[in-house]
């Protein structure tokens, strides 16, 4: 730490878990039917449980533990069609045309919420920002420049704004997407969960799906056996169950990243901001539980299971960080998230399979969930109820057109992520209690039995 010893706590803690008036729930405890079954309590999962049970189908939605305590609960909260520097990278891969469509789809998916925020009344921290992509470096500015052009073809809403941003260093160019939004996403879902209790759908806790079985109907089998038979089924748990299906672990990267919310002595800038350098330093200010204004900064991240560092290494990171152009004072709060990517870097969204349009998916969201996230949701409900969606065939799983030159680089930088995963789909070899570090997750041996999950 520059100057002071860190103010870092040994156990990690998201702000937006703080929040603590989101309704608990029962496990199931007997098997139901139902027409609609959602496996997932986030983000994806609430949305289209409401948008569902709105549109008069009756709804279960489940959640291995508690609701909006997965990835959504452990995001920096940015709802913005700024996904870093990836336009220009989708023209070259996807092509223009779906290029503008993966544009168009994530502003559709921010209004959403905007929309379901005002007309539900939740007070949610929602405000209207400028979000920017900043470079400290010549490289990094080269990339903006191109990316500016890609703006210009798209008809995006934005361009280079090196004038613009409110940052405490200098910069060498910036880009600006106008218009976005930060939010507060605990007390944005916990609001759509009380509409969706009102609404007549059902909600579980604590009970684990284990797999969907596909026969005259689908039944999602649960860790306690229960059963839940149902017409359609939607998978929204992150990372896709039934993995045999689809075999979706050769065809995700998997990537951890870091978040540290902290008081400052210096004004935080207004704005969303996110570096086109590396490492990456994303920020935003965000309200503590006691209406303080405090400093966001993440990044710091990596391919799961491939840091050189140790955990706390990187927090202190971004810590360093904040220390330098922040001065800050106190880290109140810190966590990270694991993140999945496709192939293209466009999500999963759709039926998991060719063969069945009866099972559905929503994976991949290159750590942009919230607006991803939102689309997904439209995507999926607009599916069930037999609508058209004009942006159902670009985030289509089963889609195979994919340039060689972006499928030779995926493979190559996951190939050993992928081999793990596998060996570990296969294998399922076991760790010592002892062998994990404090914020890391894994199977263990315990007692002598094998494959248990544990965290520390």
């Amino acid at each position: 730490m520059i100057g002071k010893k860190s103010s870092i706590n040994i156990f990690p803690k998201s702000i937006w878990r703080e929040f603590k008036e989101t309704p608990s729930f029962d496990s199931l405890q007997k098997s139901v039917e139902t027409e609609v079954g959602i496996i997932g309590g986030g983000i994806v999962g609430i949305i289209s449980a409401y948008l569902l049970a709105k549109a008069g189908k009756k709804v279960i939605l489940i959640e291995a533990e508690k609701l909006i305590d997965g990835v959504t609960g452990f995001t920096t909260a940015k709802i913005t069609a700024q996904h870093g520097l990836i336009y220009d990278e989708l023209i070259k891969s996807i092509g223009q045309e779906k290029a503008k469509l993966y544009y168009d789809a994530n502003l559709v998916g921010l209004n959403l919420i905007k929309q379901l925020a005002v007309d539900l009344n939740i007070d949610c921290d929602l405000s209207e920002e400028n979000s920017f992509v900043f470079a400290q470096t010549k490289e990094g500015a080269q990339k903006i420049l191109a990316e500016s052009e890609a703006y210009k073809k798209l008809a995006i809403d934005g361009g280079l704004a090196k004038k613009e941003v409110d940052l405490p260093f200098v910069v060498e160019e910036a880009l600006v997407m106008y218009n976005q939004v930060q939010f507060h996403p605990v007390k944005f879902l916990t609001g759509l969960v009380e509409e969706i209790k009102k609404l007549g759908g059902q909600v579980y806790e604590n009970t684990r799906a284990l797999k969907v079985i596909d026969q005259e109907e689908l039944v999602i089998v649960t860790e306690n056996m229960s059963l839940i038979s149902c017409d359609k089924v939607i998978i929204a748990s992150h990372y896709p169950i039934n993995d045999n299906e689809g075999i979706y672990f050769t065809r995700l990267s998997v990537n951890r990243s870091y978040a540290i919310a902290a008081r400052t002595k210096k004004d935080i800038p207004v704005g969303l901001y996110i570096s086109a350098d590396q490492p990456t330093r994303s920020l935003r200010s965000v309200l503590s539980k006691e209406g303080e204004k405090l400093i966001l900064i993440a990044g710091d991240g990596h391919a799961t299971g491939r840091s050189k560092s140790k955990t706390i290494e990187h927090y202190r990171n971004l810590e360093e960080f904040g220390e330098a152009y922040f001065d800050i004072k106190e880290t109140l709060y810190h966590w990270s998230s694991q993140d999945l990517t496709t192939l293209d870097k466009v999500p999963y969204i759709g039926r998991k399979t060719v063969e069945s349009n009866r099972l559905l998916i929503a994976t991949g969201f290159n750590k942009w969930g919230m607006s991803n996230g939102a689309v997904a949701a439209l995507i999926l409900t607009d599916q069930i109820v037999e609508k058209e969606n004009e942006f159902a065939s670009l985030f289509d799983p089963t889609r195979s057109k994919i340039k060689k030159e972006p499928a030779k680089s995926f493979i190559k930088s996951n190939a050993s992520v992928a081999k793990e995963f596998i060996s570990g789909k296969i294998e399922k070899t076991a760790k010592a209690v002892a062998d994990l570090e404090k914020d890391e997750g894994g199977m263990i041996e315990f007692k002598g039995e094998k494959n248990k999950s544990l965290s520390r």
